[in-house]
């Protein structure tokens, strides 16, 4: 099976699509979850956070486009896991929020939407491998020393690639109109 057939499956409610899904991308998921939340939860969250991953796509396979499953299984960890940190009021490793902005004034959230969108945009727009390396650490929240050796890099490469795809993103942002504070 490959995965346009499996989110067709899953989207007819096939269980085989759904483990499928979880033997193909679980060991990714859990990786995710556990960098973000591996030093602060107990496993049985962790367990717990992974099977909320699978359920919600489960429940969204309608949604999901061809090749996007992945990506979108990678959102949702992320997304849960931190979710359960804050609910556990507990402080995130990286703080996501890049803006101290009003949850109730709409303007705002329009605002940052906008950046949200248009950092996706740049960050997408990066050649490889800086783009992969930029995602894993700033997205995935792996450690140089783990990225290095699954890109087969040196560690000092994984840290340059990290300096100039920060440079490159200030640039694009400040051209943008987003003034970014050092």
């Amino acid at each position: 099976m490959d995965e346009q057939k499996a989110l067709q499956e899953l989207k007819r409610r096939n269980e085989e699509a759904l483990i499928w899904f979880i033997d193909r991308y679980g060991a990714y998921v859990n990786t995710i979850i556990h960098n973000i939340a591996g030093s602060f939860l107990p496993i049985t969250d962790m367990e717990e956070i992974s099977s909320d991953v699978f359920f919600t796509l489960w429940m969204n396979a309608g949604k999901i486009s061809h090749g996007k499953a992945k990506a979108y299984l990678g959102g949702i960890a992320r997304n849960k896991a931190k979710e359960r940190l804050r609910k556990a009021g507990m402080e995130l490793p990286l703080e996501d929020d890049l803006l101290l902005v009003s949850r109730e004034n709409p303007e705002h959230a329009v605002q940052e939407q906008e950046l949200a969108r248009f950092l996706q945009e740049a960050i997408l727009a990066m050649q490889q491998p800086e783009r992969e390396v930029f995602l894993r650490y700033y997205y995935y929240y792996q450690p140089v020393s783990l990225i290095a050796k699954e890109m087969d890099m040196n560690l000092s490469t994984v840290k340059t690639r990290l300096h100039r795809g920060r440079k490159k993103l200030r640039v694009i942002l400040w051209e943008g109109g987003y003034a970014i504070e050092d």
